[in-house]
C-alpha cells in the first residue's frame, strides 16, 4: 500500500511552468484524491473544448471535480491508498484500449468504437493470408483468419457510409469474395514446445510462429513492442494519443518519470485541427504523421517513405556525438526525397478518411479493401472536374474505365462523423470514388480546397483548370491527354511516385533449437506471442492491462530477418486489383531457414511453392513470393521520365540485370581458371537459393511467362503479359537512328557532316528532342506531301489523258 500523504506540498514545490495545469483553469478540481498525486497534469483537451467541458461536468456528476474518473474510472475520494485511489481492477490506465474502450471512448464515440473488431488494423487478415501464402499458399486465396474470431453484422444497411458507397461495396464483395468475406476464424496456435516434431513432416507450420512473433505485433489488441519508434497506446490511444520515438513523458505532471520510457510524451488527446495540443512552446494539431508511422514502416513501408526515409543496412552517418545512427523502428534509414502531400503540410488523416481507418463496420483485409480514395478524387483529370467523375473512377477492379453519371458533390457529411471539425462546405463535400463526402475537402467554384488537420486551407487547382490555363508542362500533357490509354489504363502515382523501397529477398530464419536437445546452446530460442497476448487481454482479469510487460507468453522458435538487397529507383510495375497498371515493390518475399529443436537444419534457404495451376503457372506451382502492387506514398510533382519505364527491363518486371542465378552456390577462395578451387579449407560464401533461378526483381520472361506471384490478393492483379511487354517495350530505340550515324547512309552520312561543321550536332536532351520532331514533322509532312503530290499527279495526268483522247476522236472524226 502506497501512502500518499504530504504529496501535494511537495508538487507545488515541484511545478514551475511548463504546460498549462487543469487545476489553472478548474480550481475546483483540486479537491479530487486524484490530484493528490497527479496536482499538475495538464488538461486531456485544451481550455475551452467542448470535449473538456463535457468531461468536466460528467467527472462532478459521477463525483470528481478533476474528471479523471470519466475515463480512468477508480475512486475519487480515496486520497491515501493507490490501489484503491485506482480501483483495483477496474482501473482503466489505457481508457482507448479496446479491451475496454466501450465504456470510456465509447460513450460519446460509439460508431468508432462499435466498428474497431471489424477494422484492418485489429484483424490484420491481409498479412496473415500473405505469410501463408509465402508458406505454400496454406489457405489458397480466402483471407480465413484474424488475430481474433469476428464477423460481419447481419443486416448489411449497418455498414456506415452513404447509401451509394454501401451498393459501391456490396458489388465489390460479389466481386471478390475471397477477400471480402462475412467471418474470420483465430489465427491457429503456434506450435508448443511438446510439438516441435512436426515440423520435420510439415515445415510451413513455421508461418504461425512466424505471425505470432513479428507480423502481427502491431495490432490494435495490444501495447506492441517497447523499442524506439515503436511506443504506442492500443485502441484509439494507438492514434489519439501522441508519444515520442523515445517514449519519454514531457508534461507537466511530476508525479509521472521523466526517464522511464514507455509513457505518452503528454496527457493530451490529438485529433483533429480543432484539438491543440502543447508540447513546450510549441502547439500542433492533427494526428502526427510519426504516429502512423509507429506501425506504418514495414511491409510496404508507406509512413516512413511519406516522410522520406528509406531503411539501409548501415548506421552511418555517424551523429554530433561520432556515434551511430540510432535504431528507429530497429532499422536504420537514409534521408529521401518526401512526398508532396508531406512538404506542403498535409498529414495522413489529410487524405485518408475515418472510414479509410476506422472501418465501416464489415470486414476488408487488404489496404485496397479498406481505401476508398483515388488521386482523381481531389485532382481529376484533364478533361474532367473530380465532380465531374463517375464513381469509382480509377477503382474499377475490372478492365474498362468507369462510366456512368457525375458523381456530383454534397452538402452533408456523415452522421458518425459529427464530432470531426466543422468545415465550411462551399459548393459542396467532394465525394471519393465510392460514393463517400471527402468532408475535409470541399469545392469552390472551379478549385479544390483541402482544410488540413493542422489547420492549413490548401487551395488547388484540378487538373483540368491547369489545363485550361495552360500550366501544364508538355510531357505533361503528352503523357496525360497525347496517350489517352495512361490515365485509362495507369494509376496517377504510376508515373509520380519518384521512388519506392524494393527490399528485394526475405532471409527468415526460424530457430527452433532447444537446450534441453541442443545442449551446445546458452539458451532455448523462443520469442514473445503477440496475438496470445491480445487474447490474454481479452479475459476479465486482464481487461484494463496498459500493456504485455508482465505477460509470460513465450513460444518456441526465435525469428530473424536478412535481405538480399535493396533498391529505391524506378520501381517497377505490373497490375494491380483494380485493373490498372501500378508500381510493384517486394511484399512477403521469404526465402525460409528452419532449424529443429535439435539445432539442425530441417529447411535452408527454401521457397514454398503454390499449389499447381495458381498465380499463372503450371502444375508445379509458382514461387510463393510476391511482388505487391503500392501506392508507395512518395508523390513527386515531376513525373518518372517516359526511358525510366518503356527502356527499363527492370520496370516492365524482366528484372535487374547483373546478379547470377540465386540458386547456384558459390566459393570464393584460390582457383584455377577453370573454376577449380584449391584449398581444402575452402568454405561457401553464398549458399544456394532453391527453385530461384531467376533474380529476385524479375517476375515474369518475355514471352510473358508469369515467374513469381504479383498482389495474390486479388483477381486482377499480375505481371504484364507478352502482349503489354511487347507494346510497352522500347529498348534499343536508339539504334534505330544511330545505326546510320554518322556514316552507313550516303544521305544521313551528307547531313551529319553539315551539322557537324555548322555546329548543329546535338549535344543536349533538349537539342536531341528537338531534332527528333524536326525529323517526325518532316517525314510526316514529306510522306504527306509526297503521298499529296502523287495523287495529284495521277489524278491530273488521268485528266489529261482522257483529254487527249477525247481531242484525238473528235480529230479522227
Amino acid at each position: 500500500m502506497l501512502i500518499l500523504g504530504g504529496a501535494i506540498s511537495q508538487l507545488d514545490n515541484a511545478w514551475a511552468g511548463g504546460p498549462e495545469r487543469l487545476i489553472d483553469h478548474f480550481p475546483e478540481a483540486a479537491a479530487s484524491g486524484c490530484m493528490q498525486c497527479h496536482r499538475d497534469i495538464e488538461p486531456i483537451r485544451e481550455i475551452g473544448s467542448e470535449m473538456l467541458n463535457q468531461i468536466m461536468e460528467k467527472g462532478k456528476a459521477m463525483g470528481d471535480p478533476a474528471g479523471c474518473v470519466v475515463c480512468h474510472n477508480g475512486d475519487p475520494t480515496e486520497t491515501r491508498d493507490v490501489d484503491l485511489a485506482h480501483g483495483g481492477d477496474d482501473f482503466y490506465a489505457d481508457p482507448g484500449s479496446p479491451w475496454v474502450n466501450g465504456k470510456t471512448c465509447g460513450t460519446c464515440h460509439e460508431d468508432q468504437v462499435k466498428v474497431q473488431w471489424q477494422s484492418l488494423m485489429m484483424t490484420e487478415a491481409g498479412k496473415i493470408q500473405g505469410t501463408c501464402w509465402s508458406f505454400g499458399a496454406l489457405t489458397g486465396y480466402e483471407h480465413k483468419f484474424a488475430n481474433y474470431a469476428v464477423k460481419n453484422p447481419e443486416d448489411r444497411s449497418t455498414r456506415l457510409g452513404t447509401k451509394a458507397y454501401r451498393q459501391y461495396m456490396d458489388a465489390l464483395a460479389k466481386l471478390e469474395p475471397n477477400v471480402f468475406v462475412d467471418e474470420h476464424e483465430p489465427l491457429p496456435e503456434a506450435l508448443g514446445f511438446d510439438e516441435l516434431d512436426k515440423l520435420h513432416d510439415d515445415p510451413s507450420l513455421a508461418a504461425f510462429t512466424y505471425i505470432r512473433q513479428e507480423c502481427n505485433r502491431c495490432h490494435h489488441g495490444v501495447k506492441g513492442r517497447s523499442s524506439r519508434g515503436d511506443f504506442r497506446g492500443m485502441g484509439c490511444s494507438s492514434c489519439h494519443i501522441p508519444y515520442g520515438n523515445e517514449g519519454l513523458y514531457e508534461g507537466a505532471d511530476t508525479s509521472i518519470s521523466r526517464t522511464e520510457s514507455g509513457h505518452p510524451l503528454t496527457h493530451q488527446i490529438q485529433g483533429t485541427r480543432d484539438a491543440d495540443v502543447t508540447i513546450g512552446e510549441v502547439t500542433y494539431h492533427g494526428l502526427a504523421v510519426e504516429t502512423c508511422t509507429t506501425c506504418h514502416n514495414r511491409g510496404k513501408r508507406i509512413g516512413v517513405s511519406f516522410q522520406g526515409l528509406m531503411e539501409t543496412p548501415y548506421a552511418s552517418p555517424l551523429d554530433e556525438n561520432a556515434q551511430n545512427q540510432p535504431g528507429l523502428h530497429s532499422k536504420h534509414y537514409i534521408a529521401m526525397e518526401q512526398d508532396i502531400h508531406y512538404q506542403k503540410g498535409m498529414k495522413c488523416q489529410d487524405c485518408h478518411t475515418s472510414i479509410d481507418v476506422h472501418g465501416d463496420g464489415f470486414l476488408a483485409p487488404t489496404n485496397l479493401a479498406a481505401v476508398q480514395i483515388e488521386c482523381s478524387d481531389c485532382h481529376g483529370t484533364p478533361d474532367q472536374f473530380p465532380w465531374e467523375l463517375p464513381l469509382g473512377f480509377m477503382d474499377e477492379f475490372a478492365a474498362e474505365v468507369a462510366s456512368g453519371d457525375p458523381r456530383g458533390t454534397t452538402p452533408d457529411q456523415l452522421p458518425h462523423t459529427w464530432a470531426g471539425a466543422n468545415h465550411d462546405r462551399k459548393d459542396g463535400f467532394l465525394l471519393t470514388a465510392r460514393g463517400n463526402p471527402y468532408e475535409n475537402v470541399v469545392r469552390d467554384g472551379d478549385e479544390v480546397i483541402v482544410y488540413t488537420a493542422e489547420g492549413k486551407d490548401i487551395r488547388l487547382k484540378p487538373l483540368k483548370k491547369l489545363v485550361e490555363e495552360k500550366s501544364i508542362s508538355q510531357r505533361g500533357l503528352v503523357s496525360m491527354q497525347g496517350v489517352a490509354k495512361h490515365l485509362d489504363r495507369m494509376e496517377c502515382y504510376t508515373c509520380h511516385a519518384s521512388w519506392a523501397p524494393q527490399c528485394f529477398g526475405c532471409h527468415v530464419k526460424v530457430d527452433f533449437s532447444q537446450k534441453e536437445r541442443c545442449p551446445e546452446i546458452d539458451s532455448s530460442r523462443m520469442g514473445f506471442d503477440w496475438i496470445a497476448a491480445g487474447r490474454k487481454h481479452a479475459t476479465p482479469e486482464h481487461r484494463t492491462d496498459s500493456g504485455e510487460g508482465e505477460y509470460d507468453l513465450m513460444i518456441p522458435g526465435k525469428i530473424s530477418e536478412l535481405r538480399s538487397y535493396l533498391r529505391w529507383e524506378e520501381p517497377m510495375m505490373g497490375i494491380n486489383g483494380e485493373g490498372r497498371v501500378t508500381p510493384l515493390a517486394p511484399g512477403c518475399q521469404p526465402s525460409v531457414t528452419i532449424i529443429g529443436a535439435d539445432g539442425k537444419p530441417i529447411l535452408t534457404n527454401h521457397i514454398f511453392k503454390t499449389p499447381g495451376g495458381m498465380e499463372r503457372s503450371g502444375e508445379e506451382g509458382q514461387l510463393a513470393i510476391d511482388m505487391s502492387p503500392v501506392q508507395p506514398h512518395t508523390m513527386t510533382k515531376n513525373a518518372r521520365t517516359c526511358e525510366s519505364c518503356h527502356a527499363s527491363d527492370k520496370a516492365l518486371g524482366l528484372g535487374i540485370k547483373g546478379p547470377r542465378k540465386w540458386n547456384e552456390k558459390h566459393v570464393v577462395d584460390l582457383e584455377t581458371t577453370d573454376g577449380t578451387i584449391l584449398p581444402e579449407s575452402a568454405r561457401t560464401q553464398m549458399g544456394a537459393i532453391e527453385n530461384l533461378d531467376h533474380d529476385w526483381s524479375q517476375i515474369v520472361d518475355e514471352q510473358g511467362n508469369q515467374l513469381a506471384t504479383v498482389g495474390h490478393h486479388w483477381k486482377l492483379s499480375r505481371a504484364f503479359n507478352e502482349d503489354e511487354i511487347t507494346r510497352m517495350s522500347r529498348s534499343g530505340t536508339c539504334v534505330a537512328c544511330h545505326k546510320e550515324i554518322p556514316e552507313s547512309d550516303l544521305a544521313v552520312s551528307l547531313l551529319h557532316h553539315v551539322a557537324k561543321y555548322t555546329g548543329q550536332v546535338p549535344v543536349s536532351e533538349d537539342d536531341h528532342s528537338k531534332l527528333v520532331n524536326k525529323i517526325l514533322l518532316t517525314s510526316a509532312w514529306g510522306q504527306v506531301l509526297a503521298a499529296t503530290g502523287t495523287l495529284a499527279v495521277v489524278v491530273c495526268g488521268g485528266f489529261w489523258i482522257s483529254k487527249r483522247r477525247k481531242k484525238k476522236l473528235a480529230a479522227n472524226s
